[in-house]
């Protein structure tokens, strides 16, 4: 076949407007058909136009709609989005509001709608001026550029972490949750930590950042946080919290007793879950011991686990966790107190171990056997049948 040739009629059945761009981007005017295509010298000035971007929320959808079996054709596609990526972002720097906001309203339906379009938008320097637009007192450019950083986070994140202040523009909007932050600001902030915090090699970098922690902590205080901004937080200080040393910065930062506050009042169960999985993490360090008892932690672990509260098995098993993790943290008296308290509810923490996820069976056995190295009488366990569970696990 000649390379030269058109390409084949049901590679230009496109709609009118995106065979237009095509021919506004295309060097080679065999992309082009006869009524609309655009001289060379006349594209570049054609793409800095309102117009073309009024209409790139389209043009792109038509275009990622389309199925391009032609290698130049995709490889055209890619240009549109560059080009369109690339002007919207040199957008970001007009002089004019309006402007601005209309970049960060198209870019942000890009990141949302488009994978591919992520990389694009990182590459051609975007995250600087998302990052600056969140320090901004409107909460429409704020949310608009807070919802693309966390659409860009799911494939950018090195481009996220590597930009100079990024996380300092976080922590001002997470900071200002309770005055001049937009609320789907916050939560979108929230949301990209929490994505961000993925990454294993970014848990101690992110964890070093108290003022991050403090105002994640406060957003579980407040108590007209929306529930959205609590549950972004509770997902944010979890995977803080699964680097072991994070865990002594938030104790003293006072994550404990909003904490339980939430397990124990809170009105949705989505919560409960999410609040107590931060419990198990937290647990696990020395700090952990005095705060929890400060709070009655231990006596609303154990209430966790009777089935009479209505806690779902997430919960429960979460509950495990944290009782497992304070006697191997929390010292001599904790171990003890955990062992006492722990005779009482053997066959809650024995359903666990018969039912739930691998995860929470293997920890469940483990407090088992915690609790039978104490004083307790061995024919408790024989009574409950859980002698044979805790000894297969053992061989």
């Amino acid at each position: 076949m000649d390379p030269t040739a058109p390409p084949p009629p049901h590679t230009l059945r496109l709609h009118g407007e995106v065979i237009f761009v095509i021919s506004v981007l295309s060097p080679n005017p065999r992309f082009s058909s006869s009524s609309s295509f655009y001289p060379i010298q006349f594209r570049s000035n054609f793409l800095q136009e309102p117009k073309f971007l009024c209409k790139s929320r389209f043009l792109i959808t038509q275009i990622l709609d389309y199925r391009f079996d032609s290698t130049p054709l995709q490889l055209l596609k890619m240009e549109v989005k560059l080009r369109t990526a690339s002007t919207l972002v040199s957008r970001l720097s007009s002089v004019s509001e309006q402007i601005r906001c209309d970049s960060l309203s198209e870019l942000r339906l890009m990141t949302k709608n488009d994978a591919e379009s992520r990389s694009l938008i990182a590459e051609t320097g975007a995250i600087p001026y998302l990052a600056e637009t969140l320090y901004s007192s409107s909460h429409a450019a704020q949310e608009d550029a807070a919802a693309t950083l966390l659409n860009l986070s799911i494939s950018s994140r090195e481009a996220l972490m590597s930009t100079h202040g990024l996380l300092d523009a976080i922590s001002h909007v997470l900071g200002h949750h309770n005055s001049s932050s937009s609320a789907a600001a916050v939560q979108s902030c929230a949301a990209t930590l929490h994505s961000l915090l993925v990454v294993d090699d970014y848990r101690p970098i992110i964890g070093s950042k108290r003022d991050i922690i403090y105002s994640l902590v406060d957003i579980l205080k407040f108590r007209k946080s929306p529930q959205r901004s609590i549950k972004d937080a509770l997902k944010a200080l979890f995977g803080i919290a699964l680097y072991q040393p994070n865990r002594s910065t938030m104790v003293d930062l006072g994550v404990i007793p909003p904490l339980f506050s939430l397990v124990v009042v809170g009105s949705h169960a989505g919560i409960v879950e999410d609040a107590s999985a931060v419990v198990a993490q937290v647990a696990g360090c020395e700090d952990s011991e005095l705060a929890f008892r400060r709070v009655s932690g231990l006596g609303v672990l154990v209430d966790l686990l009777d089935s009479g509260t209505g806690s779902s098995q997430r919960t429960k098993e979460n509950a495990v966790s944290a009782l497992l993790n304070l006697a191997r943290w929390g010292g001599e008296r904790a171990e003890e107190d955990i062992k006492d308290l722990g005779s009482g509810i053997l066959s809650e923490i024995g359903d666990v171990a018969m039912n739930g996820s691998e995860k929470g069976k293997a920890k469940a056995v483990e407090l088992l056997k915690l609790i039978a190295s104490g004083d307790i009488d061995g024919n408790v366990f024989e009574d409950l049948q859980l002698d044979r569970l805790i000894n297969s696990c053992s061989e």
